[in-house]
């Protein structure tokens, strides 16, 4: 997912980050806010560093990367 600065302060301007969920804390926090266990990665999906954070969970978003068409899809 892509959390930038709409999920938290921190991450705002040029600091945001692309975000491989791998667990959600269950403790009481703010009202719409979350911990977040995870991996920060890089465009092609590999974990770069593993990360705890707290954010604004309506203001995340999935990443959706643009898919590459191979020659062998229909090329001949």
């Amino acid at each position: 997912m892509v959390v930038d600065g709409n999920a938290s302060v921190q991450f705002a301007g040029t600091r945001w980050l692309l975000f491989r969920v791998i667990s959600i804390d269950r403790k009481p926090t703010y009202d719409g806010w979350v911990w977040l266990q995870g991996y920060s990665v890089n465009s092609a999906g590999a974990a770069i560093e593993r990360r705890e954070i707290f954010v604004r969970h309506a203001a995340l978003h999935f990443y959706r990367p643009l898919s590459i068409r191979s020659n062998s899809e229909g090329d001949t």
